[in-house]
């Protein structure tokens, strides 16, 4: 497990209810796994954006951020969020339609009682992260 650069970013981790962190932190690790086993991606910067774990290519500059969070609001749910003003989401609902549960063009949503599709999961997070880097 990689550990926490950002105190923010751990403390936040910490608030989240013990079932949900694991979860997270399962997305945490997810992440900077396919980061390191991409092409172009660099070293992710972990910080928060919106109060929510964020992970930016800042070296890079090859992506678009991805960030992961839980609400109160919705106690079994947590998400993994895009910037929606790309089309990242409208692609991955055409190449995984049962796959994931989605929210509008800036999430895909999970539910804590049901298993994460990991490896369509890494291939959206792969997406997201190189983005912006040119074809």
């Amino acid at each position: 497990m990689k550990p926490f650069q950002n105190p923010g970013v751990a403390s936040k981790f910490e608030a989240y209810p013990p079932k949900i962190r694991r979860k997270m932190l399962v997305l945490r690790a997810l992440i900077f796994e396919t980061a390191a086993a991409t092409d172009g991606v660099g070293e992710l910067e972990e910080t928060l954006k919106w109060s929510e774990p964020a992970y930016v290519t800042s070296q890079t500059r090859s992506g678009s951020t991805v960030r992961i969070d839980w609400k109160k609001a919705q106690p079994a749910q947590y998400a993994m969020y895009f910037n929606c003003n790309t089309n990242l989401v409208e692609t991955f609902r055409t190449l995984f339609p049962k796959d994931f549960k989605y929210e509008g063009n800036r999430a895909i949503v999970f539910d804590e009682r049901e298993s994460v599709p990991v490896d369509a999961l890494r291939f959206c997070i792969a997406a997201a992260l190189t983005y912006h880097r040119k074809r």
